[in-house]
């Protein structure tokens, strides 16, 4: 059954044009990925110039995560119901028309929308681009293969802030989007022109109930986390309930999948071990990753004063080793597995944050570039191992289903980890101006600041300490495409 499994597997994976269909994808993966994180730094220009709160920009953000923790769960029923085709031109036609009403905004609510009609976009291409390329690619080669995505991923976010700033400063915020327009028109004719279908169309039946579950789960967790976010806090009536909808779904989605005998998201991809370590590991990666990668641009302009731009220049150095680093940690995982890079990767990881921790205003430059350097490192040995390692665990008919609860849970955790730090560093910042006597003196409003900032860097150190307990226990995984589970 193996044998045949495998030589039925080959002569498909040769006939794909690998070249044209990854140019494509990554290049909308790419643009995808800076709009994202561009427009962080222009949330504080973007509040005097549309007159919004803190807390109203922040859902230019919430918004966008929101909407992929709605879709990114249907994702993997979507790709049994239409041709990789199909997705591809659907994804890139939210993506072109969300960042043209975003160009042309005039004012928040506007804009508001274009990020949801952009969240559209991303939330179908992210688990079409991992899927695809679990198809074209053989198991042997998908650790080189995942390192580019990761080199096209990483280096997006890594120059969106420094470009960003750039256009801000020179010309305005509309620039970020007219400057991700014709890329994203490019990538939509790559994929007309060269984009095969990949996947085979089975059309299974689409259950409401599992649909209405996991947006309420998903959607509740993620509003709920990010809410918190708010000045209110934790102890808001809206966050709790939120938060307990979400729970009470998830709960009941999971029965309801496990239950089922063509089920929306099939669970039982967790009875692999290596999956369920590889999706702990980016769960808790994740929030690493993104509450530091808000933290630290915020601390760069309020507590040191530098300007968009020259925040997102000290940041520049780091994130571009981290996209040169992928393919390299690719290579050497194809060849050791995913051990040796995972457990150093996350002592990396832990020893940055905790000198991060010591950050105050008088840090230097060299100080923010080299640990943020070595943060993104250590970052790198552990995202695409993890993942790639987990992924191959899984039968060829698991895919779509690994694919969609990895991308759902980025984004959760994502959510997650940005509103754990926000509100660590807020409460931290508010316990400090407790302890003072002239709470209005700007040195100790910035001492608060420091403090609060400080906390949020432990509890980063302390998720990385956690995920490095997990890593003792991955194994590398030997690839067997046996017939393990009913056909979707």
């Amino acid at each position: 059954m193996e044998a045949t499994m495998q030589s039925k597997q080959q002569p498909q994976a040769k006939q794909f044009k690998t070249i044209p269909i990854l140019v494509s994808l990554l290049l909308a993966g790419f643009i995808g990925m800076f709009s994202e994180t561009a427009l962080n730094v222009a949330l504080s220009d973007l509040m005097t110039v549309l007159n919004i709160t803190p807390t109203t920009a922040q859902w230019l953000t919430t918004a966008y995560l929101l909407t992929l923790g709605i879709l990114v769960p249907i994702s993997g029923l979507l790709l049994q119901w239409f041709t990789t085709r199909q997705l591809f031109v659907a994804a890139l036609s939210f993506s072109i028309a969300g960042t043209f009403i975003a160009a042309m905004a005039p004012n928040f609510e506007f804009l508001l929308m274009a990020r949801i009609v952009q969240a559209m976009g991303t939330a179908l291409l992210l688990p079409l681009m991992f899927n695809t390329i679990l198809v074209i690619i053989p198991p042997e080669k998908r650790g080189a293969a995942m390192g580019l995505i990761g080199l096209v991923i990483m280096v997006a976010p890594a120059i969106g802030p420094t470009i960003a700033g750039l256009l801000i400063s020179n010309l305005s915020w509309h620039w970020i989007f007219w400057l991700s327009l014709p890329f994203l028109v490019i990538a939509l004719i790559c994929g007309i022109l060269f984009m095969q279908n990949v996947s085979e169309v089975t059309k299974p039946k689409i259950d409401v109930l599992s649909i209405v579950l996991s947006s309420f789960g998903f959607g509740g967790i993620v509003y709920g986390f990010s809410s918190a976010g708010e000045e209110s806090g934790w102890s808001s009536p809206k966050v709790i309930i939120a938060i307990a909808i979400g729970v009470i779904a998830l709960v009941l989605f999971a029965i309801r999948q496990l239950t089922m005998k063509q089920p929306m998201i099939n669970l039982r991809a967790f009875k692999f071990p290596m999956f369920t370590v590889g999706v702990l590991m980016i769960f808790i990666c994740m929030m690493v990753i993104l509450s530091s990668m808000l933290i630290l641009p915020m601390y760069l302009q309020q507590g040191q004063g530098y300007s968009a731009f020259k925040a997102g220049l000290l940041l520049l150095p780091g994130g571009i080793i981290n996209g040169l680093m992928s393919p390299l940690m690719g290579r050497l995982f194809d060849k050791y597995g995913p051990k040796w890079l995972v457990i150093p990767g996350l002592v990396v990881v832990a020893v940055s944050l905790w000198f991060f921790s010591s950050i105050t205003a008088t840090s230097t430059v060299i100080f923010v570039i080299v640990l943020h350097s070595a943060l993104m490192i250590g970052i790198s040995m552990i995202m695409m191992p993890a993942q790639t390692n987990g992924i191959n665990q899984l039968p060829l008919e698991y895919y779509p289903d690994g694919t969609a609860i990895m991308n759902t849970l980025q984004q959760v955790a994502g959510a997650i980890g940005t509103a754990l730090a926000v509100s660590i560093m807020t409460s931290g910042t508010k316990n400090y101006m407790k302890t003072v006597t002239d709470a209005a003196d700007p040195s100790n409003v910035l001492a608060a600041f420091t403090h609060g900032v400080q906390n949020a860097f432990i509890f980063g150190m302390i998720m990385a300490v956690i995920g490095l307990i997990v890593a003792f226990f991955l194994k590398r995984v030997v690839i067997q495409h046996k017939s393990q589970a009913p056909m979707h």
